[in-house]
């Protein structure tokens, strides 16, 4: 129950994340709905196609389907109170790859599979809905810009999370704090302008 929670929780979050990217890009309410859906089950259905649950999640417990479409008329209803937010999109889409990090890796135990196969499955439940959401957005994946910390949170998250099981703690909590590093780094890394190497910072120096 704590882990579907989890999950859901992970969805408005992502709904709410595709929403603002789809009326930013000022898109019909068809659209807005589509991002949305998009980018909240899209990771969570490559994830179970992977392991070999079909018909996936979303198409055997139509709470998910409710909770996008609740998701998104609240959103598009209060777009200028999130707006007040002026990281929204940032803070619902760093929420949601906290969130689904751990469901994923818990998907993967749950298929009996190892460690780091799990880490890999809970970083895809994670960032694929968002590089779908770019993509039909028209935009560069967040995954894949430079400057980005993103799927190397989920990763953190994912390692700490085995690291922590081999500690006499809850599964709940471990699930709690393995979600908040993920969250906590991905936030830190923006903050302070934090990113992974750049590895084409020297190209136009030669070509100049």
């Amino acid at each position: 129950m704590f882990l579907q929670t989890l999950d859901i929780l992970g969805t408005i979050a992502f709904a709410i994340s595709g929403v603002s990217v789809a009326m930013n890009k000022k898109m019909d309410p068809f659209g807005v709905l589509i991002i949305a859906f998009v980018t909240a089950v899209g990771g969570g259905t490559l994830r179970d196609v992977l392991i070999g649950v079909t018909p996936v999640t979303w198409m055997t417990d139509m709470t998910y389907v409710y909770v996008i479409f609740i998701a998104t008329v609240f959103t598009v209803i209060f777009k200028q109170k999130i707006n007040y937010l002026r990281t929204s999109l940032l803070l619902f889409d760093t929420i949601g790859i906290g969130l689904y990090t751990v469901v994923g890796i818990e998907k993967g135990l749950s298929a009996g599979l190892h460690p780091f196969i799990c880490i890999s499955l809970g970083t895809i439940t994670a960032c694929f809905g968002g590089v779908l959401r770019d993509i039909l957005s028209n935009e560069i994946p967040v995954i894949f810009r430079t400057k980005e910390i993103y799927a190397t949170a989920c990763i953190l998250g994912g390692i700490t999370y085995f690291l922590l099981r081999q500690l006499p703690i809850d599964d709940n909590v471990v699930f709690m704090i393995a979600g908040a590093v993920v969250i906590s780094v991905r936030l830190i890394a923006v903050k302070f302008n934090i990113s992974l190497p750049n590895l084409y910072k020297n190209d136009h120096n030669r070509s100049v």
